[in-house]
């Protein structure tokens, strides 16, 4: 598959302390196609959304270890500076439900849950520039349609 994702020179710097990172070949072709819908829109978390995609390893999705989030995962995660344990759903932008748990994958912290397994950390960027970090502590695979 051509990768037709373009990198971001911030990402080149700083993704030599990102943990490795596993999507499934079919949600790479589906936020591919996301990443350019809302790059008019979002550059900047479209941006961070391609550059995520850019250095995962992409897998069949039946090869993607059941720990890991994926699209439509529960994600139980803690975030390092306050100590608070969250639980969110991974989903695309239109499933987006905060009040329900569900984050959409075009959020910072949900470009940051993408592909991490339980036991892996990652530091990310808020909306505001706070640098923040969190951890993987349980995933639930998605339901299968």
């Amino acid at each position: 598959m051509e990768n037709t994702m373009t990198k971001h020179a911030p990402a080149a710097v700083t993704s030599r302390s990102k943990p490795r990172i596993r999507i499934s070949a079919e949600d790479s072709e589906r936020l591919s196609a996301l990443v350019r819908a809302a790059m008019a829109a979002m550059p900047d978390v479209a941006a961070s959304l391609a550059d995520e995609i850019d250095r995962a390893q992409v897998l069949p999705k039946a090869r993607v270890p059941g720990n890991v989030v994926r699209m439509g995962s529960l994600v139980e995660f803690r975030d390092e500076t306050t100590g608070a344990v969250r639980t969110a759903t991974l989903v695309y932008p239109d499933e987006a439900d905060i009040a329900r748990g569900k984050v959409s994958v075009l959020t910072p912290i949900g470009t940051a849950l993408l592909g991490l397994a339980v036991g892996q950390s990652i530091t990310w960027e808020t909306r505001t520039g706070d640098e923040r970090r969190l951890t993987v502590l349980d995933v639930r695979a998605p339901a299968e349609a």
